[in-house]
């Protein structure tokens, strides 16, 4: 995917910056300057099956995904949209489901969604929904995922790996002995006080491709090297577990409710 967007995308685009992030950064989102203000604008589509989960839903995960991209990029949520496009037949139990499960998050980041769509296409066109979400933040300071500097420490905000694997799990029809549920969740509150701390100089949050995604992306982008100690990576044993029976690696598994921090 990324390959299609620098080969295609970036090629095909002339007007890509409207401040000192734009899109040759790639990065969770982009900037926008006016005077002395510093606004972060970002836009994500989510697709997730099921669309219900242990410990969320596309709508939850649609709200938190995109407060947490301005988050990461040092930007307080000011405002969301929201543009719903439903297969035909789609139960209207299950809309009013996943448009409380937006509220509810929203309300919980305390970000207002003021605006929206929706469309429907033919049945069999899509898998149930398909949720993009924009959102728009203000930063004191901007941050973004290619400021490590040769010293630097990183941390995770959490356990990794909790989201992917249990969707897989949940998917596959897998039962386990112990509660293992989507971390989904925004991350606001958490990188807040991480900034009011201060030496932050880089951050990310780690979803497609996870962990390993997210710590390569960061170092190449800097140039710099990131030595990482396995053992101190924060795993849950149920984590750990379940990804060795379904043959997967945990640090290359979506992440929705955590953040990489580099410090000084």
């Amino acid at each position: 995917m990324m390959k299609l967007i620098v080969d295609v995308a970036l090629k095909e685009l002339s007007l890509r910056r409207a401040g000192e992030v734009g899109l040759d950064e790639l990065d969770d989102g982009a900037s926008i300057s006016l005077g002395d203000k510093t606004l972060v604008l970002t836009t994500d589509s989510h697709t997730v099956k099921p669309l219900f989960f242990p410990g969320g839903d596309i709508g939850r995960l649609a709200v938190a995904g995109t407060v947490n991209d301005l988050a990461v990029m040092g930007a307080r949520p000011l405002a969301m949209a929201c543009a719903a496009v439903l297969e035909e037949g789609f139960l209207v139990e299950d809309f009013r489901k996943i448009c409380r499960s937006i509220d509810a998050t929203a309300r919980e980041a305390n970000v207002p969604l003021i605006t929206g769509d929706t469309k429907v296409m033919e049945k069999g066109a899509l898998d149930g929904a398909v949720l993009t979400t924009t959102g728009i933040g203000a930063a004191e300071t901007l941050v973004t995922d290619h400021g490590l500097k040769p010293g630097d420490k990183i941390i995770v905000t959490g356990t990794i790996g909790d989201h992917g694997v249990s969707i897989l799990a949940h998917r596959e029809g897998i039962s386990v002995d112990v509660d293992l549920i989507s971390d989904v969740a925004p991350l606001w509150e958490t990188v807040e006080a991480a900034l009011k701390a201060g030496g932050v100089t880089a951050m990310k949050d780690p979803t497609r491709g996870g962990l390993a995604a997210a710590l390569n992306d960061m170092a190449s982008k800097a140039k710099v090297g990131i030595l990482v100690k396995e053992v101190d990576i924060p795993i849950l044993p149920a984590v750990r577990s379940m990804s060795e029976m379904l043959g997967i690696d945990p640090l290359q598994i979506t992440n929705e409710g955590k953040a990489v921090i580099g410090v000084e």
